[in-house]
């Protein structure tokens, strides 16, 4: 094998290069850039309150069907389960004792009557004869006592007569309202009593309808409290717009109102009941359905929106927000949330109006860092009457909002 030598000359050159490279001056980093953030400027926007209270359905009217009578039920004259109008014939009792017992109360006016006239005639002669002293002053005082007493007679006849028609009637079972009747609870054949007072059946008007439904106390005093602070305005109790959620999670077609707040707290529960009514044309609605109602109780003037995607929680699990300050540094802000709007979260404190919300870009900044604020690229917001765009939720459910600003509370 044969090598080759290198001249010594070469080897030198490359070690001086080498060398002057080694302790000639270093290139500087390039410059940090300034971070960018989509953000989003704030202002109030007035903002419906909506809360969603559980409740149940009950009829606008309900008649107990009950003997007023004793006697045999003779037949029943209606379809369970069928519409019935009022006045409207459901059973027929045996009416022959009280038909019985009027031909007898007329039998007794009658003979009162002519009692009456024969008295009332006596009374007139002895009235002329005792002027002539034909009869005692005694004689006529006593005619004119039985013609009063025959008047009362008659007059009682009269009451009678009359409280035999009535129970005559009472024979005739007729519903007392308009709706739909239930289950029949005796058949053809069995013995009711007035005494006690037999339920025959249930009649039910169904439309409208009423939901009542349950508040806590606490809601209504913050409500309340809020309208007299100014921070609520509302049109008014009978105003109020209701919309219904159905047991299959469905909404209701009809958009009902209230009809009254109760003003006494259930002591057990704590809590007062709030009625509202609903048109139910198609029965869809039946008495004892549990639903949930939204309610418009009124609308907020001075509510912030900012997006979901703005709003995290810190580790005691408040609400906070980063916003880029005046001097364009990241700056965080605990706030107050009362509920959702859409896509966007409903703040009641901790803005202020111009505020510029950082909603793209929280995860590369952190509290008191440079930053460059752009306009933020949102998706378009969801439509009126997507299930997204309804405003329920409490702020205290606010805890499956994305947490990435948790890390950045943190650093702070």
């Amino acid at each position: 094998m044969r090598f080759e030598r290198i001249p010594l000359r070469l080897i030198s050159a490359a070690t001086t290069a080498v060398l002057l490279a080694a302790c000639g001056p270093k290139s500087s980093a390039p410059p940090q850039q300034t971070p960018e953030v989509g953000v989003v400027a704030v202002q109030p926007t007035p903002v419906p309150v909506v809360i969603e209270l559980p409740g149940r359905t009950s009829a606008y009217l309900v008649a107990e069907v009950r003997a007023r009578v004793d006697g045999i039920v003779l037949r029943r004259e209606f379809v369970e389960g069928s519409e019935v109008k009022a006045g409207q014939r459901l059973y027929k009792i045996d009416p022959a004792p009280y038909i019985a017992a009027l031909n007898t109360a007329k039998a007794t006016l009658a003979r009162a009557q002519a009692n009456l006239a024969s008295t009332t005639a006596q009374a007139e002669r002895y009235k002329v004869l005792v002027a002539a002293n034909a009869v005692s002053k005694q004689d006529y005082d006593n005619a004119v006592a039985a013609q009063g007493q025959a008047a009362a007679d008659v007059a009682s006849g009269k009451a009678a007569v009359d409280t035999a028609r009535i129970n005559l009637g009472y024979t005739d079972v007729t519903s007392p309202i308009t709706g739909r009747i239930g289950l029949s609870s005796v058949t053809p054949g069995a013995y009711v009593q007035a005494s006690q007072a037999t339920l025959l059946s249930t009649v039910q008007q169904l439309d409208p309808v009423y939901v009542n439904l349950t508040q806590s106390s606490l809601d209504g005093l913050r409500l309340r409290r809020e309208i007299q602070e100014g921070r609520l305005k509302t049109s008014g109790l009978h105003a109020a717009k209701v919309n219904l959620i159905l047991e299959d999670g469905r909404p209701y077609s009809e958009t009902g109102r209230l009809e009254f707040a109760d003003v006494t707290v259930d002591q057990s529960t704590g809590s007062v009941t709030v009625r509202g009514i609903f048109q139910n044309k198609d029965r869809v609605l039946l008495p004892g359905m549990f639903v949930r109602a939204r309610i418009e109780e009124g609308v907020n003037e001075r509510a912030f929106l900012v997006p979901q995607v703005g709003i995290t929680h810190d580790q005691k699990g408040q609400p906070v927000a980063l916003i880029v300050d005046k001097d364009n540094k990241v700056a965080l802000r605990p706030l107050v949330t009362s509920a959702t709007s859409g896509s966007n979260w409903v703040v009641e404190s901790g803005l202020n109006p111009g505020d510029q919300v950082i909603v793209q870009g929280t995860d590369k900044v952190r509290p008191g860092m440079p930053v460059k604020a752009v306009p933020a690229k949102l998706p378009p917001p969801a439509t009126p009457g997507s299930d997204a765009s309804a405003a329920a939720a409490p702020a205290s459910a606010a805890s499956g909002a994305p947490a990435n600003a948790a890390s950045a509370a943190s650093g702070a």
